[in-house]
């Protein structure tokens, strides 16, 4: 059976960006250049940590908010596909959250960016319609998987726990209340620790 996941880098603190995203800084202030306090494992040592790169992107859809998609608010830009070139890593359909209509995006390597209107169950199930026998991942940022949380859609939680203190920004688990979690597995690196929690 298919599982809800979700791969998020996140600091001690629980932030998975810094204060003041936009264009020159997707992940905001504090978390060093691009992120790369949070994200510094996937690229100085991916080989050490293969097994959860590979996780990350074998999911048969994808979940982002606008605010993973795009630095702009408002009316679609439509010059913009998105922060990662012509071919995102992604190679499956991707549904973005927002309030703004906007046709499909196709990219090379199999993503096309759906934009839905109609909230976070919506595209769940077209994520889901899509995706098959695979699983779907809730990508980010961190208020998106806030919400999917709090509806209890997530069947498998993987945070990837950096060895920095952010102090602010967008902090998962912010405005949750009582969500037990089971601890699934743990591994532990010098560079970041590997946590897969599932629902209790």
């Amino acid at each position: 059976m298919s599982l809800v996941t979700c791969d998020l880098s996140i600091s001690l603190d629980g932030f998975a960006a810094g204060t003041d995203q936009r264009l020159d800084a997707p992940f905001g202030d504090g978390v060093g250049d691009d992120g790369h306090d949070l994200h510094r494992w996937m690229f100085d040592t991916p080989e050490e940590h293969a097994a959860e790169l590979g996780a990350i992107t074998e999911a048969g859809a994808f979940i982002m908010g606008r605010n993973m998609f795009s630095p702009g608010r408002g009316a679609w830009d439509l010059d913009w596909t998105g922060w990662w070139g012509p071919n995102p890593p992604y190679h499956a359909p991707v549904f973005v959250l927002t309030h703004h209509e906007r046709a499909p995006v196709e990219m090379e390597g199999g993503t096309t960016f759906h934009f839905v209107t109609d909230g976070p169950e919506a595209a769940l199930a077209r994520a889901r319609a899509a995706a098959g026998e695979k699983n779907v991942a809730i990508a980010g940022g961190a208020a998106t998987v806030n919400q999917y949380l709090a509806a209890g859609a997530i069947d498998e939680l993987r945070l990837h726990v950096a060895p920095v203190i952010v102090g602010r920004g967008e902090r998962l688990f912010a405005g949750l209340g009582h969500t037990p979690l089971r601890l699934i597995s743990a591994r532990c690196t010098p560079m970041v620790n590997h946590l897969t929690y599932g629902r209790a």
